[in-house]
């Protein structure tokens, strides 16, 4: 993918909407992990933990871009994707992670690794499907993950608890990418060539309605159950 080109933009602006919605969670971690740590430590634990989660998080994504070439795990990535992007909708915890403060760096360190790892799942497979394979999209999406990571996590959970809407949004593009990466499965490239090519723009778009009526399903069974 060239890197002037308009696809390449595209594709890294899905990389960034993807990180700025499931990175939220990770800095969340990171303050919580490290609230008990002393002033001096404090530093030192956010710097070796976020580094630490970073690194894990490139050896996952570098397995997730290879292992998307393989016949039948696109399909399977779709899926998840589409999970992913329900979970985002319908849910408001923390992707059930129990975080416990430590007051030792070490400790403290290793709690955010492991927590991000939890977490880090949904967000490795989005990148990698965002990316299509393009090495220096998947760097460049690593990248900005730091910052957003480190700094900007929690002001950009202000703003969706005040525009609500924006999870739906970015629901909807995770089931965008579903959908965009089941049509792209090897086992299916004969299929979708016989098909003239219009798969690959109304995959995209059944994805979107997929996470959607699935999430309205979801909460509507919950506010079902609630008052029942």
């Amino acid at each position: 993918m060239d890197f002037g080109s308009s696809q390449f933009w595209v594709a890294a602006f899905q990389i960034i909407v993807v990180n700025l919605l499931l990175s939220g969670d990770n800095a969340v971690v990171i303050a919580l992990a490290c609230r008990n740590l002393a002033p001096a430590q404090r530093r030192w634990g956010i710097f070796f933990g976020v580094l630490g989660a970073i690194l894990l998080r490139i050896v996952l994504t570098f397995f997730a871009v290879r292992l998307l070439d393989v016949p039948y795990l696109k399909l399977a990535g779709g899926v998840l994707l589409v999970w992913i992007g329900v979970k985002l909708i319908v849910e408001e915890d923390t992707d059930g992670v129990d975080v416990k403060a430590s007051d030792r760096l070490f400790s403290a360190v290793r709690t955010v690794v492991v927590a991000d790892l939890v977490m880090s799942i949904d967000n490795v497979i989005a990148v990698a499907a965002a990316a299509k394979g393009s090495l220096v999209l998947l760097v460049f999406g690593l990248v900005i993950s730091i910052p957003l990571v480190v700094l900007g996590a929690q002001l950009i959970m202000k703003v969706i608890e005040r525009l609500p809407v924006l999870i739906f949004a970015g629901g909807g593009l995770l089931g965008y990418l579903a959908g965009d990466l089941v049509v792209g499965d090897p086992a299916l490239a004969g299929w979708v060539a016989s098909r003239g090519g219009w798969p690959h723009w109304a995959g995209p778009i059944l994805g979107v309605a997929t996470v959607i009526l699935i999430a309205r399903w979801v909460e509507q069974r919950r506010r079902a159950r609630r008052l029942g």
